[in-house]
């Protein structure tokens, strides 16, 4: 819709992995770089983690179009599969029939057809995708395929793309032979802040843009901090971006455009500068009212419970309902006070905290490390005398 508008010949920041879109910033080049050298010399199990939407379904792209003509690339896109579904998987993604035949007949055809491909100078490399999300049985018959080789070459070199939930899965005790296997380990970084410019810019001049730099220093902050760094959210902000500039009839993207782009979005959860404030002032008021709480308690200890009560408690009357006020005690008095009502003349009597329509009580902690006590909802033509066992308070 805003391709004219921009001077582009296609979308910028399609959220679809495109080779032609990878940008080699932020370390994704050098992770490339030492992931075709891991595959092409054949060094066991590679394995490559990042957050959702941090690129590595792009650096899975990127390295299947860069590997030289004798590699051979199959995927395994489906991670849910079985033990035994996943033999059948790899052989059917090297064309290898497999009707009525059993998972261990499987592989040995596979091993076959592995060491027929050696010979002519072929080697096969396995990408999975999604590995977190891979049973451990399969993980496991994985690893298996790994003891595939010859003398000096393994016949099939495997790479796992997962979330950081495959790191854990692979520090279970059981997985323990799967992560010796692995060789080379890459974790894709957020992007910072300093090369996310560089980043939009570069996606833009990829789809046919020729002007000036035109995300505003505003728009890129506000981008920066909302995304994390994760690209795909950074893609999906700058294409709404983009929309509501078009929208506007203009080409100089703002904050304000992003705004609008954050408040379209799902995904949020960087907290913006008011919240980390809200947050802040919070925090230092909790402080303060423990400060406040610690004196309060000095100057009415444990040894004169009735001053304490009676500044807390009142009994107010005349209205359709009848209510005590809140007593505040510290939790560790709980123990030792216990607060009782007592509903006379046509109310029933209830105590520690069981509720009827004629009386409740209510228990709710708060944040300072108290306790409330509630008498709630007294029938009005009931007389109240709540007192304290123990403090020697009557109203």
């Amino acid at each position: 819709m805003y391709r004219s508008h921009f001077g582009l010949n296609q979308s910028p920041f399609n959220i679809t992995p495109n080779p032609a879109f990878f940008y080699s910033g932020s370390q994704r080049g050098d992770i490339l770089e030492a992931l075709i050298y891991a595959v092409t010399h054949g060094e066991g199990i590679v394995k490559v983690t990042g957050e959702v939407g941090s690129g590595k379904t792009m650096l899975c792209r990127m390295l299947e179009s860069m590997m030289p003509a004798n590699i051979e690339v199959i995927y395994l896109v489906n991670p849910t599969l079985s033990r035994a579904e996943v033999v059948y998987a790899i052989a059917g993604e090297l064309a290898i029939i497999t009707d009525g035949k059993r998972p261990d007949e499987v592989i040995r055809l596979l091993q076959s057809d592995l060491i027929a491909k050696h010979i002519n100078g072929k080697q096969v490399v396995l990408l999975v995708e999604e590995a977190q999300a891979m049973p451990l049985e399969t993980l496991e018959e994985i690893r298996l395929f790994s003891n595939l080789e010859t003398a000096h070459h393994k016949l099939l070199q495997i790479v796992l793309f997962g979330q950081p939930e495959l790191e854990e899965n692979l520090n279970l005790p059981r997985m323990r032979q799967l992560k010796e296997r692995i060789t080379h380990s890459f974790k894709v970084p957020p992007m910072s802040q300093t090369v996310i410019p560089e980043f939009l810019m570069f996606r833009m001049r990829a789809a046919g843009y020729h002007g000036p730099d035109i995300f505003s220093k505003g728009a890129i902050k506000r981008l920066s901090s909302v995304s994390e760094g994760i690209v795909r959210r950074i893609n999906i902000l700058a294409d709404k971006s983009l929309l509501v500039a078009f929208s506007e009839n203009t080409h100089l993207i703002q904050a304000k455009h992003v705004n609008a782009a954050i408040n379209d979005s799902e995904f949020i959860t960087a907290r913006s500068p008011i919240s980390l404030r809200s947050v802040a002032i919070g925090l230092l008021l909790s402080v303060c009212i423990v400060i406040v709480a610690g004196i309060g308690w000095r100057l009415f200890p444990a040894s004169a419970p009735d001053a304490l009560f009676q500044k807390s408690l009142s009994l107010s009357a005349g209205s359709s309902t009848t209510s005590v006020s809140g007593a505040i005690l510290p939790e560790s008095r709980l123990n030792d006070v216990k607060v009782k009502a007592i509903a006379q003349e046509g109310g029933s009597a209830k105590k520690d905290g069981v509720t009827s329509p004629a009386l409740g009580l209510e228990l709710a902690r708060d944040t300072h490390d108290t306790t409330r006590l509630k008498l709630v909802e007294l029938d009005n033509h009931a007389k109240i005398r709540p007192f304290v066992e123990g403090a020697g308070l009557k109203n």
